[in-house]
């Protein structure tokens, strides 16, 4: 039974900074749904590592850890991904047009 409350708190945890990278994709209605269940779940995590528990803070550091390599790891596929579709897209000799926006003007 232990085992499965680490398992439950490693899998809220990683969920929740998973849905961290999502809900800042989103807007209006469906952002505020997210942001809301995402704090509803760091609460759930929170009071599981007020236990204590040496086992849950660690299950807990771990989730987050896991969630955060997934979020980040899924956001680059996808930066690659379309940066590899303006190359494509660009002409021979051409250069693909840049979305950075520089903060000096």
């Amino acid at each position: 039974m232990y085992l499965l409350a680490l398992l439950f708190v490693l899998a809220i945890s990683a969920l929740t900074d998973f849905l961290s990278t999502v809900s800042r994709r989103r807007c209006g209605g469906m952002a505020a749904v997210l942001h809301a269940v995402r704090m509803g779940l760091a609460y759930l995590v929170m009071l599981a590592v007020m236990s204590f528990n040496g086992g849950v803070l660690g299950a807990a550091v771990a989730g987050h850890a896991l969630g955060f390599l997934l979020s980040r790891s899924l956001l680059l596929r996808r930066a690659e991904s379309n940066h590899a579709d303006d190359i494509g897209s660009a002409g021979a000799g051409q250069l693909p047009p840049s979305k950075i926006i520089s903060s000096r003007s």
